[in-house]
């Protein structure tokens, strides 16, 4: 009964040892990810993405009263209008209170496509 006891526990381990084992590399090493698209930047889908991801919880039409002190960045004009004050706000520069509130900093990704947005003259495209 001992070596059948002792053959279990080894092959156990020999499989533990052996399985494989899979995960996101950006998720492993979020600082190797360099793909940034910063030529085929659209308001429709780059900046209405990273506002959707990080504002919209507290600044959409519908939530921006409750949550969002009145701050509504969910249409073109009103994100157009408030350009300065989102950059200040998601740079963390201390202009403005820090967004995403109690929580991190937007990725360096986003920033950059926001200020090339900026650059390039608020296209509403």
């Amino acid at each position: 009964m001992k070596p059948l006891i002792i053959i279990f526990i080894f092959s156990a381990f020999a499989l533990f040892i052996a399985s494989c084992y899979y995960d996101n590399e950006e998720a492993l090493y979020p600082g190797m990810n360099t793909s940034c698209d910063t030529t085929s930047i659209t308001f429709s889908v780059t900046i209405t993405t990273m506002l959707r991801d990080n504002c919209y919880s507290c600044h959409s039409n519908s939530t921006a009263a409750a949550n969002g002190n009145n701050i509504r960045l969910q249409d073109y004009a009103d994100v157009a209008a408030q350009h300065t004050a989102i950059s200040d706000a998601i740079k963390h520069t201390g202009v403005n209170e820090p967004m995403p509130k109690n929580g991190g900093k937007v990725s360096d990704c986003a920033i950059t496509q926001f200020d090339l947005w900026v650059a390039h003259g608020l296209p509403d495209n």
